[in-house]
């Protein structure tokens, strides 16, 4: 990955650990569930990891949906292409503005209902919604949860209405059997259900986006809408210039930077950039500290530091957990809800680490997007039936640095 890690940029990288007097979300206190989750630390180490790095696309075409991406930024390559989740599911359920594409997994499991399987994960851009979601995360059945972040499951066996059942020619050839819903022009995420009245082309998953398209500056649709009535010309694009920048997720085991760090003789940042020059190795990490040293923070950064440039750790094991990089806002067993589709448990799938802002630019301010980590849990059966997209569940952990600027 050539990436030039300028230290002012890294700086908005910083995390705070969470210290008592920093709790302000009302959170419960789990100090007697959390020593039950310290004993399984240790048993997280044995587990094997899967890291997702960013990295621009290599190509055009791979980012499209009959190719399975892992990716992130851009618009969602839907894996079902057509029953969308809609309503108050692609919406923020505290400020109503649909939800923004993160990233999304691709993530099969061996069941043949699980041949093709995607996690996508949406999230408000607004850092106030997703300090009042912290206290959301929180509420137990049978309270309703409002949340600023979701994440949906999609599978699909391997023969399907959409794609073939061989796998996808690497040349960009590929195509799908069936054409995927209209979607919304200016996101290019959620299903268009509303249409320009004037040239009747353009559409719109929600008032606000077609509001925004036409006040746009740069691509405003009040100017270009006769001129596309005329023309009958649409784009694949979409028109919106603040959705996160668009990479694909390459995946490594981390077993292998382990093996690569001790047989450098433990120079943990050797092979970490493996196209980056000599000298920047350590910035990336040099800026990752903590304001309180404590034992959780020593562990993450310890475990992230053969390979600090991690936006994603992921396993396919239930018995995995996330690295948490504080000790506070740590759910419990109990926090964690059962599958609202089947009743089954859930259970740990993968995490976001924060490294993917600095990749989305995303500038260090008071109201700038933050986390700690985002940790997402999904049903162990991985139940199939009913609604395409299954709802999961996801847990937010915010640093001391983005609640005290608040």
């Amino acid at each position: 990955m050539d990436i030039d890690f300028e230290e002012e940029k890294l700086k908005s990288l910083q995390i705070s650990s969470l210290s008592e007097e920093d709790d302000e979300g009302g959170a419960p206190n789990n100090d007697a569930e959390d020593a039950d989750s310290d004993e399984i630390d240790d048993e997280e180490d044995q587990i094997p990891m899967t890291l997702g790095f960013a990295e621009k696309p290599k190509n055009p075409w791979s980012s499209r949906r009959q190719y399975f991406p892992s990716k992130a930024g851009g618009s969602p390559a839907w894996l079902d292409p057509i029953n969308l989740p809609s309503g108050s599911s692609s919406l923020c359920d505290f400020c109503s503005e649909p939800l923004q594409f993160l990233l999304q997994v691709y993530a099969p499991l061996p069941e043949e209902s699980a041949f093709h399987r995607t996690l996508f994960v949406f999230m408000c851009s607004s850092m106030s919604c997703l300090l009042r979601d912290q206290h959301e995360q929180w509420k137990r059945s049978p309270e309703v949860q409002s949340r600023s972040i979701k994440v949906f499951r999609c599978q699909l066996s391997r023969a399907n209405p959409f794609y073939s059942s061989e796998a996808p020619a690497e040349d960009g050839s590929q195509q799908p059997l069936t054409a995927g819903a209209m979607l919304c022009d200016w996101c290019r995420a959620w299903k268009g259900d509303k249409i320009c009245s004037s040239c009747r082309r353009v559409r719109y998953c929600s008032g606000k986006h077609q509001a925004a398209h036409w006040r746009s500056s740069s691509s405003s649709h009040k100017v270009l809408c006769q001129q596309l009535g005329a023309s009958g010309k649409e784009s694949e694009l979409a028109a919106s210039n603040s959705l996160w920048p668009e990479y694909e997720i390459t995946c490594e085991d981390e077993c292998d930077f382990d093996e690569a760090v001790s047989n450098d003789n433990g120079s943990g940042n050797a092979l970490v950039s493996r196209s980056r020059t000599e000298g920047s190795d350590g910035n990336l990490l040099k800026y990752f500290k903590a304001s309180d040293e404590n034992s959780s923070w020593a562990s993450f950064q310890e475990r992230i530091s053969s390979a600090p440039e991690q936006v994603l750790r992921y396993s396919s094991s239930s018995q995995a957990k996330p690295l948490w990089p504080v000790f506070s806002g740590r759910p419990s067993k109990p926090d964690i809800p059962r599958c609202n589709h089947c009743g089954g448990t859930r259970s740990f799938e993968f995490q976001v680490l924060p490294q993917i802002l600095y990749f989305f630019h995303v500038k260090d301010g008071e109201d700038s997007l933050d986390w700690a980590t985002i940790a997402v849990y999904t049903c162990e059966a991985s139940c199939e039936g009913g609604a395409s997209y299954k709802e999961e569940f996801v847990w937010v952990q915010l640093s001391s640095q983005s609640i005290s600027h608040q």
